[in-house]
């Protein structure tokens, strides 16, 4: 059996993260391969799922609110820290499953994970296998020029704090019409074509920075292609699948023990 892979699946509240670990895990195991779900947000209330291991079972919101007497955004930020204080015991409780794939699915608020040395910590909580960044993006900000540079430029800030390679999601992907992702997939491929449309939309000065910014991510090599992925519908999670076996193993497929 080969290490496990874990995938670490980060985006703004409302971004489907949750929805997606679900997704991925019934879709791994309807092809004989081992997946465990992992919950790292404190503060969540309902996940629509049961997860293998829950960050809930060590640090909570409503505890760390009764014993420190914050409201929900301080202790937020309190469980994030706190939760450090766990992160190796985790690991070793999710290194006792027999897995290919770790699902995690991380809080709400993606800078609790993106800018907290908290997140750093876990994520070196590990002695082996291999990690992935699955960046999830909201169709309904990509489908404006400049609403997918603001996308990129979180994506590039987030990449730039980990070691760990990232990949660019379009999650909900049915929720737009095929015309605008395949638009949204276009701009992605083709950032020329992104600039030019930014350009076509100079009627603001909000274009004008969009404009900088994706020169900037140019620059560094920065902009990347993207994977649209429907949880609901289980398209696109195949290509993420395939993404992450070419990453990892040179593109072969995972044999089911």
């Amino acid at each position: 059996m080969a290490e496990e892979t874990r995938i670490y699946f980060i985006g703004t509240a409302g971004s489907g993260k949750s929805t997606l670990t679900q997704a991925y895990k019934n879709w791994a195991e309807e092809r004989g391969l081992n997946a465990i779900t992992v919950n790292l947000d404190p503060g969540v209330d309902k996940l629509g799922y049961q997860p293998d291991v829950d960050i809930r079972d060590w640090v909570s919101v409503p505890e760390v609110m009764e014993e420190y007497g914050l409201g929900p955004n301080g202790a937020q930020i309190v469980c994030a820290d706190l939760a450090a204080v766990h992160f190796h015991e985790i690991a070793e409780v999710i290194g006792s499953f027999r897995s290919d794939y770790v699902l995690i699915d991380t809080p709400g608020q993606i800078e609790l994970f993106a800018f907290r040395k908290a997140s750093e910590v876990f994520l070196n909580s590990f002695t082996s296998g291999q990690s992935v960044l699955a960046y999830i993006m909201d169709p309904m900000v990509a489908r404006d020029p400049s609403g997918l540079v603001s996308l990129f430029l979180l994506s590039s800030s987030i990449n730039s704090r980990f070691n760990t390679p990232l990949l660019n999601i379009i999650g909900k992907s049915d929720t737009v019409t095929k015309e605008d992702l395949s638009q949204i997939v276009e701009w992605s491929l083709e950032p020329d074509m992104l600039m030019s449309s930014l350009y076509d939309n100079m009627e603001s000065s909000k274009p004008l920075a969009a404009i900088e910014f994706l020169r900037a991510m140019e620059s560094f090599n920065m902009h990347r292609d993207i994977i649209p992925i429907s949880s609901t519908k289980m398209e696109g999670i195949e290509d993420l699948y395939n993404y992450i076996q070419m990453l990892f193993f040179g593109g072969e497929d995972l044999s089911p023990d």
